[in-house]
């Protein structure tokens, strides 16, 4: 089986989707994660980015350290830069190119793997980053163009319920001023819950590699934290989901 992680920064293979990767490649899967940008407009930790070394060098080597800890057989790292959270967007930039520009280069890497999964991040934009979002519908008309018959593809998604938990917890970030009905996915439109508890100690090794980052669980506290690291929650998107018992594990052909 091969799955393929696309996502828009270096990060989020392992902030998002790290856990799936780890499971997949621990089956016995090959995961190849495709990251469209390098995450240059980051926020970097103080002391992080070495003198004579851009942030986005750091963040590249970052990411290739933490997807081969957690198992990923390669990295394809497309050429787009980062859009940023809002302001306006740099003609390369992820969300400032065209469209159909970010459509054939996640095609490509689709039609060059042949996966039987796909992983992408929340088209709904429920944790507020547009680069998430506009990776997510690159890969939705990219899969459908020419991913293998058979293959699924799911979107990962940080649920509202525990989003809201998050938010209260930072209370006083840029985060409490969200409505709570834009934020995180809706619990109720999951389709797929995967336990994976027993690899949240690797999870944290592979998040710590991204020294220039601060992570969203930082500090927090044990059962929020294992809220969002001890389960990942999907909506299936193709197949489309038709109803019936919630999935415990990904579909494969």
């Amino acid at each position: 089986m091969k799955m393929l992680v696309v996502v828009a920064h270096p990060d989020d293979e392992t902030f998002g989707t790290g856990s799936l990767i780890a499971r997949a490649a621990r089956d016995g899967a090959e995961v190849v994660v495709l990251c469209a940008t390098s995450g240059e407009l980051g926020e970097a930790r103080p002391g992080s980015v070495p003198c004579g070394c851009s942030l986005a060098e750091v963040r590249r080597q970052e990411l290739h350290a933490a997807a081969a800890l957690l198992g990923a057989r390669r990295v394809q790292l497309l050429s787009f830069e980062d859009s940023g959270w809002d302001g306006d967007c740099a003609p390369g930039s992820l969300v400032g190119a065209a469209f159909d520009d970010v459509v054939a280069a996640v095609r490509e890497g689709i039609a060059q793997e042949r996966p039987d999964v796909v992983v992408t991040l929340d088209p709904t934009g429920g944790d507020g980053h547009r680069d998430h979002v506009r990776i997510a519908q690159a890969t939705t008309v990219a899969f459908d163009e020419v991913a293998p018959e058979g293959a699924s593809l799911y979107y990962w998604c940080l649920v509202r319920s525990v989003m809201r938990r998050w938010v209260a917890h930072r209370s006083g970030s840029v985060y409490a001023e969200v409505p709570e009905d834009d934020f995180g996915h809706p619990d109720e439109a999951i389709t797929t819950v995967v336990d994976v508890t027993d690899l949240m100690p690797l999870r944290w090794e592979a998040i710590a590699l991204h020294r220039s980052q601060s992570s969203p669980y930082d500090d927090l506290p044990d059962e929020l934290a294992a809220a969002f690291l001890g389960t990942d929650r999907l909506v299936r998107a193709r197949p489309e989901w038709t109803g019936g018992p919630l999935e415990t594990a990904l579909r494969v052909p």
